[in-house]
């Protein structure tokens, strides 16, 4: 039975929504259950070769798991031995006709579904990419008919479809919490505008930090305020260049005097398909790490320095001089001194501004 004009509002629609849901899918998988009249509608997805008790689950229902732990039926280690990997997607099956894989397996399926009630279940298993499996379970109190079968069936390409999506998403949106760590890390800030100078995205760290110092305005959808009328002018005629020639070399720009902040001006190449307003312009610039003063302790264990000498290190680093260093931690100037060089020595630096260098050019100035 094909699906109807009315399943692609009760189920299509909420199913390619529900990525975007709290809790992922959930609207789909109610109306699907309310649809079959089942016990539990669940949604499994398989990264690798996790067991299949560890998998990500999202259901509609009951919750079977917290059932069959309350009834002391939790060895879920079990359902190891039903042949997930082995469905034809797309295809559905009655989960009855593997419960001969073995006997210990038959044994344990017929207790755990006779104490939870369950009389029939059908699966279908869902063609995905990239290492990732993922099946559609619909479980019932009476026997599961042709419909219920034929509506899995019918449903599977396009849940396939979502969860690739979603999968897709997903892996995006660790990617950009992965991007964001690093900026974060280093102390790199960006913000995206438009040919009006208008303020369309904008990287959190940096906008604290400017949104803290006086004659800044940052708001998203308007252009963007700068303490100096001239680089506000600049600003805007780069944006409006960068319009016209997207080819356009980097330009500079001082956003604040003081406290200094530089930034570097590039024409954006990303041309989003939807968007309210086009990006031209790309401002980059160095903002204070988000902690403070960088840490020592992984210096130390990237050097074999002592965590003094490592600590002293990152000091002079930032460009203190060794008394000033000294007063900062504590030691007397001759004892600040004798751990210089051994820093130097250690490291085979030649003197503090190759020290900065080593810092800046390390994974220390990541810690």
């Amino acid at each position: 039975m094909p699906l109807t004009i009315a399943d692609d509002t009760e189920l299509l629609l909420p199913l390619f929504a529900g990525m975007h849901e709290g809790q992922r899918f959930a609207t789909f998988l109610d109306r699907l259950r309310q649809r079959t009249g089942a016990e539990y509608i669940g949604l499994f997805f398989r990264q690798g070769d996790l067991a299949i008790h560890d998998v990500t689950e999202f259901h509609s229902g009951r919750n079977l798991r917290a059932d069959a732990r309350r009834l002391g039926l939790d060895r879920l280690d079990l359902l190891d031995r039903f042949p997930f990997d082995r469905l034809q997607p797309g295809r559905v099956y009655a989960v009855s006709e593997f419960a001969d894989v073995d006997a210990e397996y038959a044994a344990f399926r017929a207790r755990y579904i006779t104490a939870l009630g369950i009389a029939d279940e059908r699966i279908v298993r869902l063609a995905l990419d990239g290492g990732i499996s993922a099946w559609l379970l619909l479980a019932r109190g009476a026997a599961c008919t042709a419909a219920d079968a034929a509506l899995l069936a019918n449903l599977a390409p396009y849940v396939a479809l979502a969860l690739r999506g979603f999968v897709h998403e997903e892996r995006r949106r660790i990617e950009a919490e992965m991007n964001a760590v690093a900026l974060e890390r280093s102390g790199i800030g960006w913000l995206l505008l438009d040919r009006e100078a208008r303020l369309l995205a904008c990287e959190p760290g940096l906008t604290r930090y400017l949104s803290a110092l006086p004659g800044f305005a940052l708001r998203p959808g308007e252009r963007l305020v700068l303490p100096d009328a001239a680089g506000e002018r600049l600003l805007a005629e780069t944006a409006a260049h960068f319009a016209r020639h997207p080819q356009a070399p980097v330009r500079a720009l001082e956003l604040n005097a003081e406290p200094r902040v530089h930034a570097v001006l590039l024409p954006s190449r990303t041309q989003p398909a939807a968007a309210s307003s086009l990006p031209v312009l790309q401002v980059i610039c160095r903002h204070p790490r988000r902690g403070g003063r960088l840490d020592g302790t992984v210096l130390a264990q990237l050097s074999g320095l002592s965590r003094r000498e490592a600590e002293l290190a990152v000091r002079l680093s930032e460009g203190r001089s060794i008394a000033e260093a000294a007063g900062d931690m504590g030691l007397t100037l001759e004892t600040a001194r004798n751990y210089t060089k051994r820093i130097y020595a250690q490291l085979d630096l030649r003197g503090q501004g190759d020290l900065i260098r080593h810092v800046l050019q390390s994974g220390v100035s990541l810690a």
